[in-house]
C-alpha cells in the first residue's frame, strides 16, 4: 500500500518508514504539510501518518483537508509527541482514526498500521493479488504484470488500470473517470485521454492479448473483455 508520511525529524521519518517497508509499503516521506497538500492536487495514497508540528501546515489542517476533498475514507494515524489526553481527543476529532505517541515501538506501529489498513481495504488485504487473463494486479505493491512481465506505470496509470478491468464492459465516460481517479472536476478530459493511450500502449491492449479499449465518441471509453481466438480482422 502506498503511504503518506509526515514529518520534519529525519530520525523520526526513518524510524517510520524502516518499519514500514519491512511489510512491504510503499512509503512517501513529506517534511512540511504544505509539501504533501501539494502531492495530493496529483496523487493518491492508501494511508497517512502524520506528525502534529511541523512546518507550514499543521497535522491537524491535513486530516481536516483530506476529510473536506478525499472522498473515501483514508485511513489516518497520528503519531506525534503530543500526549495528554485532550491532545487524542483533538487528533480524533480532527479527523485522525488512530493515534500514538512517540517514540514509536515499531512493533505496535506495524500492529496499528496493519489493523488500519484491513478495516479500510478487507478487500485488498484478503486477496492481494487479482488476475484478469494474462493480467495480474499485486494489490499490496500496487504493480501489474502482462504475462508475469512487469509493466513499467505511474501511479496514476495504475490506478486507471485497476479500475478499468474492474469496470470492464461499462461504459465510462470522461467525467466520471475524472470524478473517481482524479477526485475533481473541471480537469481537463485530455488528461484522461492522454493516460488511456499510454495505458493502451503500454498493456498491448488489443485482442490478442483478451482486452480492447475503445473510445466512444463524444462519451468516454468502452473497455472489454473479448475472445483472444477469434478472427482478429473481426474484433478490429
Amino acid at each position: 500500500m502506498r503511504i503518506a508520511i509526515l514529518e520534519d525529524d529525519p530520525a523520526h521519518a526513518r524510524s517510520i518508514q524502516s518499519a514500514l517497508i519491512r511489510l512491504d509499503h510503499d512509503c512517501h516521506l513529506f517534511d512540511d504539510g504544505r509539501a504533501l497538500l501539494r502531492a495530493l492536487h496529483r496523487d493518491r495514497f492508501d494511508m497517512f501518518i502524520l506528525d502534529w508540528h511541523v512546518p507550514h501546515v499543521e497535522g491537524p489542517e491535513v486530516v481536516a483537508w483530506v476529510r473536506r476533498h478525499i472522498r473515501e475514507q483514508v485511513p489516518v494515524l497520528f503519531v506525534t509527541s503530543r500526549g495528554g489526553e485532550e491532545d487524542v481527543i483533538e487528533g480524533l476529532d480532527a479527523g485522525a482514526d488512530d493515534y500514538m505517541i512517540k517514540p514509536i515501538r515499531p512493533q505496535e506501529l506495524k500492529a496499528r498500521v496493519t489493523a488500519l489498513l484491513r478495516r479500510a481495504y478487507p478487500d485488498l488485504i484478503r486477496s492481494p493479488a487479482t488476475i484478469f487473463g494474462v493480467y495480474s494486479f499485486d494489490l499490496h505493491r500496487r504493480q501489474l504484470a502482462l504475462r508475469e512481465q512487469p509493466v513499467p506505470l505511474k501511479p496514476k496509470e495504475y490506478e486507471l488500470a485497476l479500475f478499468l478491468f474492474r469496470n470492464a464492459g461499462r461504459l465510462l465516460s470522461h467525467e466520471h473517470l475524472l470524478s473517481e481517479l482524479w477526485g475533481r472536476a473541471g480537469v481537463d478530459t485530455r488528461t484522461v485521454s492522454t493516460h488511456v493511450s499510454q495505458l493502451r500502449r503500454k498493456l498491448e491492449l488489443r485482442p490478442q492479448n483478451g482486452y480492447r479499449l475503445t473510445p466512444v465518441y463524444g462519451l468516454g471509453y468502452r473497455f472489454e473483455a473479448v475472445d483472444p481466438t477469434a478472427d482478429e480482422g473481426e474484433q478490429a
